[in-house]
């Protein structure tokens, strides 16, 4: 054989060879288990379905929260100030009345006497049974001769006429802090809030500047 045929023969002989042995290589990675990873197309069905396990998910936890523990509200006026401040966004809990009562010096979110509709914040003054007399800019509870002790109040009421009010049993009596800027039960023509009408304690305003409320 010529040199020159030995090496025109040898690539060839050569090429062969690495064909078979990758063959083998072919062979044995089936044989094992395991080949070389190819991309998977995207599953949009699968995906857009886990979008929306998510969405009713958070739905039905927002309808629970907002239905069954929780009550938000938005103060449109000063009636609370400085307590609560105009525009302050507030959270208030439903549980709390659902084991105890509504308590003096609670503020409550609750439907207003005389449009239900409508959700009002203010302060539990009067308790069910109770007599509330306002005498000379005080407040003074089943006929005390000290008046109550009120330190939210913005400024000191300034004095009226005295008014005398009876508290029927199941029902409350709801003032502002704002006392001398308040359209509170003074003013209402259904005066008393009924036990049943009362939404939730107010814990702690979350717009615009958190902070707890007391």
């Amino acid at each position: 054989m010529s040199e020159e045929l030995r090496q025109t023969g040898k690539p060839e002989s050569v090429d062969t060879a690495d064909r078979a042995s990758s063959a083998q290589v072919d062979h044995a990675a089936n044989r094992d288990g395991w080949q070389v990873p190819h991309e998977k197309k995207p599953d949009w069905k699968k995906e857009v379905w886990e979008w929306v396990k998510i969405i009713v998910s958070a739905a039905l936890i927002a309808f629970v929260l907002n239905t069954f523990i929780i009550a938000n509200s938005e103060v449109p006026s000063g009636s609370m100030e400085n307590t609560i401040m105009t525009g302050d966004r507030v959270i208030g809990s439903r549980l709390t009345y659902r084991f105890d009562d509504p308590e003096r010096g609670d503020i409550a979110i609750f439907r207003f006497p005389d449009n239900e509709k409508i959700f009002y914040v203010k302060r539990i003054i009067g308790l069910p049974g109770e007599t509330v007399d306002i005498v000379d800019g005080k407040v003074y509870i089943d006929g005390a001769e000290t008046p109550l002790e009120e330190p939210y109040l913005r400024e000191p009421m300034i004095p009226e006429q005295p008014m005398h009010f009876e508290v029927p049993e199941d029902c409350y009596f709801m003032m502002g802090d704002n006392r001398n800027y308040s359209s509170d039960a003074r003013r209402w023509k259904n005066t008393y809030v009924k036990r049943e009408k009362i939404i939730a304690k107010v814990l702690f305003r979350y717009f615009p500047k958190p902070g707890k409320i007391e």
